[in-house]
């Protein structure tokens, strides 16, 4: 069938790019190139800054992600939009708007550093809010969607038995829309560590501060190549543990 040559080439399309890595991976002195490019300070910032914007992006992402789904008021569209728009948004736009939002001279960062002496660009914790503000949608996606696919008739249910509200959604709506909600944090945390352009252009690529995993990919590039196929592997890597770890919920049963 035609369909099936078709998805052997874009099979091939996709599989290509992961095999030339495994092939120019310069295995003979791997230790002593991710060594010389700084890959075990850049990885432990990765994980520090990934988990970090994961835990503010479950924190205040889950609570946007109900009001979207249980709320009505006027623009509530219009707020869904926006709210997932750094989905689509070009990474760098999203640090633009992190620079004249929350900047040395930003609307908002300027009177943090007046009023408090706060700066966040080029710091960790500005490197923080750029991969949460690029993450965060896919939280509130997976758990709006859990939470608009849910029978409300256990929590009606759990109301007339006198619940409170809190009660309800802590003991009845929380634990079921907890797939979605592990898949949402998982796939949140898997895009902060992933993220490139919103860091570097709000938080720069400050080694040991600033400089995640894959900005180190980036500077490795221009030093050493083998560095930086070192580096990109151990991100593939890390990416597929997370995709087929969430095989059953994500992208299907198998």
């Amino acid at each position: 069938m035609p369909f099936v040559g078709l998805a052997v080439i874009g099979a091939a399309f996709i599989v290509l790019p992961l095999v030339a890595l495994l092939i120019r991976v310069p295995w003979g002195n791997a230790r002593e190139a991710l060594g010389g490019i700084g890959a075990s300070t850049a990885l432990r910032l990765s994980i520090e800054v990934s988990l970090a914007a994961t835990a503010i992006s479950v924190v205040i992402g889950v609570p946007l992600a109900w009001v979207l789904a249980r709320v009505r008021f006027p623009g509530r569209a219009l707020l869904r939009a926006v709210v997932v728009l750094p989905v689509v948004l070009p990474p760098v736009v999203g640090g633009i708007g992190l620079l004249q939002a929350l900047g040395r001279r930003g609307v908002v960062g300027g009177w943090l550093y007046d009023a408090f002496g706060i700066q966040l660009t080029f710091t960790t914790a500005g490197a923080v809010l750029a991969t949460t503000f690029v993450a965060m949608p896919l939280i509130i996606l997976a758990t709006e969607g859990g939470l608009r696919g849910l029978d409300d008739r256990y929590e009606r249910a759990a109301a007339a038995l006198g619940g409170s509200s809190w009660y309800v959604m802590r003991r009845v709506t929380m634990p079921m829309i907890a797939p979605q909600l592990a898949a949402g944090a998982v796939l949140t945390w898997a895009r902060a560590l992933g993220e490139f352009g919103a860091t570097i252009t709000f938080a720069g690529n400050l080694a040991g501060r600033t400089q995640t995993l894959p900005l180190a990919v980036y500077q490795a590039r221009e030093i050493d190549q083998g560095g930086a196929v070192l580096l990109s592997l151990i991100l593939v890597a890390l990416s597929l543990v997370v995709l087929v770890g969430l095989r059953g919920r994500v992208i299907g049963p198998q």
